[in-house]
């Protein structure tokens, strides 16, 4: 609508008539869901645990800073390790349960002792409990010490004086704290004193306690600090959407686009969930993939499996999905638990999600993410031979191997899909690429006139943004006619369609598949001459 002049003047009007670009978008944002040492972050001074809540981290430094170190048995933090060693850039982590002396002060019971009056009247006086919950408060003994009456000049007994007594806490059998001149209740009464000064211990004077009594001189052993074992399920993995947690709390975050669940399988190892359990979950981080649509799960083989084993394993689990990729076998990394010159087997998951990355940011997401070097790779936990690679490579399995002098390499890079369209991985992650940028890019579409005017504009934005990806080499043709078309008009706008509210876009691709089989034909040949 043309604006309304009422004097005379210079009057200058602002047009929106040019194109409004699409930008690719991100395409390697991973997200682990897993265990770790510890789960906490320190907000305006106060500890909040983080158990369960994806939480960003930007590198190694500030993963260790909320989420620990390494941990025997666990392979949270050896798959975010190899991740940004891989290439990998920022990512989420979703811790679903700590482990260690660390860990959620939620899960961890503090060693306690009752301490009697003389001659066990009453016979629990004081309560001692270690500040800190766990194993670590079992080194601790508290020993109590009785003070002399005061006395008079003649020696005799001050009347009314109350007996005092020292307290010592041992840690280990050393020394570590002394509290002198104790007494329940008045001025050094042993609770007060204790919480303002121990980090060690806490105390608690029972309601039997009277002012005029003292604990039973005696070493004392405090005992029952442990970490609960929490039973994982697939409700944990799962999590929820309205909570933010597990997986559902992914869900809101637009820029993830690549899952891993590398302690899936400590739960396995441990006993805690079997092989069944093992495809729910791997089965539930598909489908939440499906769900989501611009997301690829990266998933691991069971460990301990030779080739023939893994062969049946993946025909009974029968995932088919073009959003899952599956890695065999495991590998060997230098052990940073702190077994010094010594070696373990971890699943690979996190090193491929940031081998996606380095191909992203190197080639394009275009590029298969295979024939790369495993950075941070010593070994392998079998080494696949080429007749047993015939195997697997055909039911989606792909091999990392072992080449004399070229390392150890990702070789292979196929979905789990049995739809030939979309066997490849960097077809299917190609097109959520393209999937998701236009339909952030085209959100201003919503409620504009649904005519030939918007049809233009919009088949114009979308072969602009196409044009880009073509020039990148991710689409296969000489010219973008021969890469794409996008069809947006009257054919597919009919006025029944745009009866209901909608405005049909039809865009076809033809996406560049890897070289998979390179193929010499070589044959004896006589020369030219033998041709005249």
């Amino acid at each position: 609508m043309s604006p309304t002049y009422l004097s005379p003047g210079v009057y200058v009007e602002e047009v929106d008539k040019g194109t409004k670009p699409i930008e690719s978008v991100g395409t390697a944002v991973a997200a682990f869901v897993g265990y770790t040492e510890k789960a906490v972050d320190i907000r305006d001074g106060e500890t909040v645990s983080l158990v369960g809540k994806p939480t960003l981290v930007t590198n190694w430094s500030q993963y260790v800073q909320k989420f620990g170190g390494f941990v025997a048995d666990v392979y949270t933090p050896d798959a975010v390790y190899g991740y940004f060693a891989n290439g990998g850039g920022i990512c989420y982590v979703v811790s679903i349960k700590t482990i260690g002396s660390s860990a959620d002060p939620s899960m961890a019971t503090a060693a306690t002792i009752a301490l009697p009056g003389p001659d066990n009247k009453p016979a629990k006086l004081l309560d001692i409990k270690a500040r800190e919950g766990g194993p670590t408060g079992n080194s601790i003994a508290v020993e109590i010490k009785h003070n002399p009456l005061p006395t008079d000049e003649e020696g005799k007994e001050v009347k009314g004086a109350k007996q005092t007594f020292n307290l010592v806490v041992n840690v280990g059998g050393q020394p570590s704290e002394n509290f002198d001149n104790l007494t329940i209740g008045g001025e050094n009464d042993v609770a007060t004193v204790v919480k303002q000064r121990s980090r060690l211990i806490e105390v608690e004077v029972t309601s039997a306690a009277k002012a005029d009594m003292v604990p039973a001189a005696g070493s004392y052993s405090l005992t029952g600090g442990e970490i609960k074992t929490k039973s994982i399920t697939l409700r944990d993995y799962q999590g929820s959407v309205s909570e933010r947690r597990g997986l559902g709390g992914l869900e809101p975050l637009d820029d993830v686009t690549m899952i891993c669940v590398p302690d899936l399988m400590a739960s396995y190892q441990a006993g805690e969930i079997d092989m069944k359990g093992v495809q729910a979950v791997q089965q539930a981080v598909i489908d939440y993939c499906e769900n989501v649509r611009y997301c690829f799960a990266v998933l691991d083989a069971p460990p301990a499996m030779m080739p023939q084993e893994i062969k049946e394993w993946r025909n009974e689990v029968n995932y088919d999905s073009s959003r899952a990729a599956v890695y065999y076998p495991w590998i060997e990394i230098a052990d940073m638990t702190g077994n010094n010159g010594r070696t373990r087997k971890v699943p690979p998951c996190g090193h491929m999600a940031g081998i996606y990355a380095r191909t992203d940011e190197t080639r394009g997401v275009h590029k298969a993410p295979a024939n790369e070097v495993v950075r941070g790779a010593l070994g392998l936990e079998v080494q696949v031979t080429k007749g047993e690679h015939d195997l697997l490579n055909p039911i989606g399995v792909n091999v990392i191997r072992s080449f004399p002098g070229r390392g150890i390499r990702v070789w292979g890079g196929r979905t789990l899909s049995s739809d030939p369209s979309w066997r490849y991985i960097n077809v299917r992650r190609l097109f959520n690429m393209i999937e998701e940028s236009i339909e952030r890019g085209t959100q201003w579409v919503v409620f504009e006139p649904n005519d030939e005017e918007l049809w233009a504009r919009v088949r114009r934005d979308v072969r602009a943004f196409l044009t880009l990806v073509w020039r990148t080499g991710a689409l296969f043709g000489s010219s973008p006619d021969q890469a794409f078309y996008v069809k947006c008009d009257a054919e597919t706008n009919p006025p029944e369609v745009r009866d209901v509210g909608q405005m049909i876009v039809e865009i076809g691709l033809a996406p560049v598949k890897p070289a998979e089989f390179v193929i010499f034909r070589i044959s004896q040949w006589a020369g030219p001459d033998a041709e005249a």
